[in-house]
């Protein structure tokens, strides 16, 4: 029986053969994914952030500049004898050969065939060989060899060595130090071009700007550490014109004399300090600003010394007391302790009790910009001082002077027999009028009492109140009396110690 097939089935069947065919093959290209084709991956995590910037291009810049600085010195021994130490060992003889003692005479007495040793030889004189003292960093400041240091790395050398960055290494000659600044010029003699670097204008540096520290800390080689710029006028009592940028960039040993640069390759400091409790670097580092070095640098390259102005004077800062006692209104200025004799203020005019507010014009914050106004100016050079005085602000024409090695102190008159004692309840003290009638003599002090707290003490020579000398407690009380009615509320008392002056502002109503 002949079947037969319906439209219907026959298509069913066409799409079961096309789906088989589909099938194999699927089943075919899933075998050859599997096998050979590569696996695709979601795509891997990725944060568009801000780019720091790179110091890279400064250090390539800069680093060939600077240089570490090898100082070395001609060191005589503890114990110089000539020819040598020469140690008599007769009576050791019958002593044990391993005794400490016998062996010790053997190896500086006498050889083993009975010669004698007379020990390691140490020359006399200038003959010995320098060694090595001290290791810091530099930089060069012209092609021709001038690089800049630290005083204090060069200050006990003989001998110098410079090793640029490819390793090479040049003598050199000391040309000039300023030790009140801390700085040092060297000189390198050679058929070369040296890279050299400039000075940044640190007015225009402000705290926060990046700063990158380039040096030999260590005796590492060169070595760059980055950080910012901390602080600006950090005074750190290093010496009388403390000025120094702040910064926390990584500075260690070694790594004084260096430059610290800003991002255009210029130097903005050189570091010179830091503040340590382990002896590392702890994030706060001192550099010399590039205006103090300018100056110091081109005086130490023309002359090989520093020449700075004069003025004579011994001075201490405006506390709110001073100010109130001499009707300022504010504690700015320099208050003039003492003028010395042979010192140019004092020819000018310039008192005892002045408080020196500006110089040419420019505003005196305070004792150490005083100090370095005038250090800044020239010998010679005539001033416009502007000093606060009876009141009111006055103009004094001071030809200054040339600063000398070791600054004059101004002589104060010491206290002799003590006559009657008077006392100044009011201010806690007891007083005498001094023999030679200078001045009153403070004989006693109430410790519960403001002149106690100020720092006044038995033996003080009160010379002044508010500008006026005294001989007598009644001078004082007058004194006490007339800054009463004109509304003050502290007197100020010159006060004489040690051949030293200061001023103590006292209130006029104790308790």
């Amino acid at each position: 029986m002949n079947s037969t097939h319906s439209p219907l089935s026959r298509s069913r069947k066409r799409f079961m053969a096309a789906a088989a065919s589909i099938a194999l093959a699927g089943t075919i290209g899933l075998g050859a994914v599997t096998t050979g084709a590569i696996p695709v991956y979601a795509d891997p995590v990725r944060v568009d952030a801000v780019q720091v910037p790179s110091f890279a291009d400064v250090v390539d810049h800069v680093s060939p500049a600077v240089v570490s600085v090898q100082v070395k010195a001609k060191i005589a021994p503890a114990s110089d004898t000539g020819d040598g130490a020469y140690f008599d060992q007769r009576g050791f003889d019958n002593l044990p050969d391993n005794h400490p003692l016998k062996r010790f005479f053997r190896q500086f007495g006498e050889d083993g065939n009975g010669n004698q040793n007379r020990g390691p030889k140490f020359n006399r004189g200038g003959n010995q060989k320098p060694r090595p003292v001290a290791q810091g960093s530099g930089f060069f400041i012209s092609d021709d060899g001038y690089l800049v240091t630290n005083n204090h790395v060069v200050g006990d050398g003989t001998a110098y060595t410079v090793v640029t960055g490819d390793g090479k290494e040049y003598d050199a000659k000391l040309i000039g130090t300023d030790p009140r600044t801390d700085l040092a010029v060297l000189k390198v003699d050679a058929d070369t071009k040296f890279t050299y670097v400039s000075f940044a204008d640190d007015a225009k540096v402000r705290v926060g700007d990046w700063v990158v520290a380039v040096g030999n800390p260590f005796g590492l080689g060169g070595t760059v550490t980055a950080g910012i710029v901390s602080a600006r006028g950090r005074d750190i009592g290093a010496g009388p014109y403390d000025d120094f940028i702040q910064i926390d960039a990584a500075v260690n040993r070694g790594n004084s004399g260096g430059p610290a640069f800003n991002l255009n390759g210029e130097v903005v400091g050189i570091n010179t300090a830091i503040f340590s409790p382990s002896g590392g670097s702890v994030g706060i580092a001192f550099a010399i600003p590039a205006s103090t070095a300018k100056q110091v640098v081109a005086d130490l390259m023309k002359t090989g010394s520093v020449q700075r102005g004069w003025l004579g004077i011994e001075i201490q800062p405006v506390t709110a007391d001073i100010a109130e006692s001499l009707g300022l209104k504010s504690e700015k200025g320099a208050l003039v302790a003492s003028a010395q004799d042979a010192g140019p203020a004092k020819k000018a005019g310039i008192l005892s009790g002045d408080i020196v507010t500006a110089v040419d014009g420019k505003e005196v914050a305070s004792p150490k910009e005083l100090s370095r106004l005038i250090g800044g100016i020239a010998p010679g050079k005539t001033v416009d001082v502007t000093v606060w005085r009876n009141g009111k602000n006055e103009t004094v024409k001071v030809g200054l002077g040339e600063l000398p090695g070791t600054d004059k102190q101004a002589s104060a008159d010491k206290p002799s027999t003590q006559s009657e004692a008077t006392s100044l309840a009011d201010l806690g003290l007891t007083v005498t009028p001094n023999e030679d009638g200078k001045g009153l003599v403070v004989t006693d002090v109430d410790p519960s009492s403001d002149a106690a707290d100020r720092g006044i003490q038995a033996g003080d020579v009160i010379t002044a109140v508010n500008a006026v000398e005294v001989s007598a407690p009644a001078d004082v009380s007058k004194a006490l009396d007339q800054a009463e009615k004109a509304g003050r509320k502290a007197v100020l008392f010159q006060i004489s110690r040690d051949n030293g002056n200061r001023f103590v502002a006292l209130p006029v109503n104790q308790g």
